[in-house]
This record gives C-alpha cells, sequence and structure tokens, in this order.
C-alpha cells in the first residue's frame, strides 16, 4: 500500500513496485483516514508512509495501524532527512527509513525484506548516523535509555512495561528500534553489552 498526498508520487513509485516480482500495489492512500480505512479492508502486507499528509503525519498512520491493522509492516518513505524524525518513525513501529532520493530498486529490496520480517535502514542513512557517533547509544530516545538498562538489570518486556508505565506492545517497539540504532539484532546482545559497559565502569572506579 502506497500512502502519499501527492498522486504523481504514488503513481510513479506504484510503477516501480508493480515491475517488482512478487510485488503488488493492494491500495493507495493520500490523507491519514483514507490511509487508515483502507489498510483496515485490504490489510497489506506493507505500507509506504509519507511523513507530511494534509490531516495529520506518518507517525500517526503508524500508530493507528499499529492497533487497527497490527499485521501492517510500515516503512516511512520521505523526502526528510531528519534525525528527530527517523527516530520518532522508529520508535513508533517504523520497520524502515528511506529517503525519495533512493533508486527504485533498493525500494523493492527493501519491501520485500521488511515483509520477511527484518527491520532496515538505508544504507546513506546508516552510514551517515555511523560516522556522526562513535557510541552505538548516542541516537536512543531517553525512553529508549531507560529500556536499554531495565534490559541489563534482567526485566522482562512485561516488567519493563509495568516500571515505565506503558503497554508491552510499546516496550516491543522501543527495543526494536534500540537493536536498528546499536546494529545489534538480539535483546540478549543488549543485555550483554550493559553488562559490559557497567563492568567498564565498576573497574575503572576501582
Amino acid at each position: 500500500m502506497i500512502i502519499d498526498d501527492h498522486e504523481v508520487v504514488r503513481r510513479g513509485i506504484s510503477e516501480v513496485v508493480e515491475r517488482a516480482d512478487g510485488l503488488s500495489v493492494v491500495a493507495e492512500a493520500g490523507s491519514v483516514e483514507e490511509a487508515v480505512n483502507r489498510a483496515r479492508i485490504v490489510r497489506p502486507d506493507v505500507a509506504l508512509v509519507d511523513l507530511r499528509l494534509p490531516d495529520g503525519t506518518g507517525i500517526d498512520i503508524i500508530n493507528r495501524l499499529a492497533v487497527e491493522a497490527p499485521s501492517v509492516r510500515p516503512i516511512v518513505l520521505t523526502s526528510f532527512d531528519d534525525d528527530d524524525a527517523l527516530d520518532e518513525a522508529l520508535q513508533a513501529g517504523a520497520k524502515a527509513y528511506l529517503l525519495k532520493s533512493v533508486r527504485g530498486a533498493e525500494i523493492t529490496e527493501v519491501i520485500k525484506a521488511v515483509a520477511a520480517g527484518r527491520v532496515l535502514l538505508d544504507e546513506r542513512t546508516l552510514t551517515r548516523r555511523r560516522a556522526d557517533h562513535d557510541d552505538p547509544t548516542a541516537d536512543l530516545t531517553p525512553s529508549e535509555r531507560k529500556v536499554l538498562d531495565l534490559i541489563g538489570d534482567g526485566l522482562s518486556n512485561r516488567e519493563i512495561g509495568e516500571r515505565l508505565g506503558v503497554a508491552e506492545k510499546t516496550v516491543k517497539n522501543h527495543i526494536t528500534s534500540l537493536l536498528s540504532k546499536m546494529g545489534l539484532q538480539r535483546r540478549t546482545q543488549v543485555a550483554a553489552w550493559v553488562a559490559g559497559q557497567r563492568a567498564a565502569g565498576w573497574r575503572a572506579q576501582n
């Protein structure tokens, strides 16, 4: 499903997707309400979501799809190369963040990867962020840092949710986001990283 308020953009993306083996466009939308209503009906595997829409934002769509059509895996496709927007999108549950400057082939590759269950960013965004930050936690939001620490304390997702006063699904979204930002794949790797940092801090003080 393609969600963008510019018909020409939707048509162009649709042509790229339709040419790819194994992919088809099942719906298009130009607003938040239109997107949510159509997604509930057609249940696409993946939704390409623009961030700026006439009646809201792509983040609004991602948040509502998480409740009303949770099987849909959202990909942000935007012209805004903005770290705050990226953080907010990933925290909301976006499975990928692409700039509209990417090649058509990259878009279809990411769609297929996200449909298969992966979470990823386009290589240029990753390269820039890695160059900007040596600290793998530098891009984490305050909420993600709290989740990181509580994973290090050995708490389960449910326990973290109770501690922070948020839903377990929100905790899972935070973990998905922080894994992507830190370049890790599993929750156990996060726990090991925190343990290593704490041990290093203890050794430095003793």
